[in-house]
């Protein structure tokens, strides 16, 4: 479920996700347990405090937020929070949502049904005409194609999407860096173009320059986005195999589209296809998987409407007896959480809320699968 919320909720939001050592995973535990971004501000010290940090935590300015807000609207665009009845639902359903998305162009497309096309960057000739035309095709029949608007496989699905009949489905570009920001640059024009007449969107603050960090935060939103994960072209080491795999863990459909065993292009949507993923040749066998019997329906998880209680809170007395036990049982190898609770033979809330105040003490790393590690400094 979802419910409007407050410009200032809002932008307490956007503090918040923007705030040192605040990540997904750990906006939306500070948001259950304190009921508003504002709480969740209020207490962030004492909880740095308490995961054994010394110097003051940076927590993003209000003038800050707003200037950045301010910047956002300026360009024609606007922030949508996570729970909020504009935030797409089948983002909303994976484990780690990007808190506030920053939105250029039709907001209307992200309540639409979309699929992603994405592949390699030196695409072959042959790939790039199959992924225009099949954008189109999937657009024609009512799809939102999204994808990340690299050079290649990406430009071309966007393009294709754009040749089709506009009123049936639309296109999505998911950028690593700001909103604002060209990038590459010669994807310029058409990122314009998107904003425009598709929809843009974000998760890093406007200005950012896209990082080699910030490209699989964005492939987990465009297969958070999508039913299905279609893979034209790439190499077995390349960004978009990981795209799949992520789809894969939001139980998303992965495509694959087969090629000559003698392009190494070809090589990493030849594994695919040997790990399960769906032979495509074209929109038709993208639709029947989708429309088959199989496929579930994406909703967003109950646990998304703020109106619900907070979540349990242990009290301090408790969380000093055992947190030496819960800092024993992490090292610099990833552990499951499921893994520490047993080990420790503690209550899921107590290991939760001990780990929230090492991650944002600056000394918990997250990574996929919830497993966590102990961040040691140099």
């Amino acid at each position: 479920m979802t419910r409007p919320i407050s410009e200032a909720e809002r932008l307490d939001r956007l503090r918040l996700i923007r705030s040192e050592n605040v990540g997904p995973i750990t906006f939306l535990q500070l948001l259950r347990r304190f009921g508003s971004a504002g709480e969740a501000l209020a207490a962030l010290p004492e909880l740095a405090r308490r995961g054994g940090r010394r110097k003051p935590l940076r927590i993003a300015s209000r003038r800050a937020i707003e200037a950045e807000h301010d910047a956002l609207d300026a360009l024609g665009g606007r922030f949508v929070a996570w729970g909020e009845p504009d935030y797409p639902a089948p983002l909303a359903a994976i484990a780690d949502p990007p808190p506030v998305i920053a939105l250029l162009g039709h907001g209307h497309l992200l309540a639409r049904r979309m699929i992603a096309i994405v592949g390699a960057r030196n695409a072959s000739a042959n790939g790039l005409r199959f992924a225009r035309r099949l954008a189109a095709d999937l657009v024609e029949a009512g799809l939102v194609v999204v994808s990340g608007l690299a050079r290649g496989i990406d430009a071309s699905a966007h393009q294709g999407a754009f040749s089709g009949d506009a009123l049936a489905g639309g296109t999505v570009a998911v950028v690593a860096g700001g909103v604002d920001v060209r990038y590459p640059p010669e994807n310029a024009a058409l990122q314009e173009t998107i904003a425009e007449a598709g929809a843009l969107i974000g998760e890093q603050p406007l200005a950012t320059r896209p990082q080699a960090r910030h490209f699989p935060r964005r492939n987990r939103i465009i297969s958070g986005l999508a039913l299905g994960v279609v893979v034209v072209e790439a190499a077995p080491r390349s960004g978009s195999p990981i795209t799949a795999r992520l789809a894969l863990e939001q139980g998303r459909e992965v495509f694959a589209v087969p090629g000559p065993p003698l392009d190494p292009r070809c090589r990493g949507t030849n594994n695919l296809i040997r790990q399960g993923a769906v032979v495509t040749e074209g929109a038709a066998d993208v639709l029947a998987a989708l429309e088959g019997p199989l496929r579930r329906l994406i909703e967003e998880p109950p646990a998304s409407d703020f109106a619900a209680p907070p979540g349990a809170v242990v009290d301090e007395k408790t969380l000093d007896a055992v947190r030496e036990r819960v800092i024993e049982a992490l090292g610099p190898t990833p552990i499951a959480v499921d893994e520490i609770i047993r080990e420790c033979q503690l209550t899921a809330p107590v290991v939760l809320t001990l780990l929230l105040e090492l991650e944002i003490a600056g000394r918990l790393d997250r990574h996929p699968g919830s497993q966590v590690s102990l961040r040691f400094s140099g």
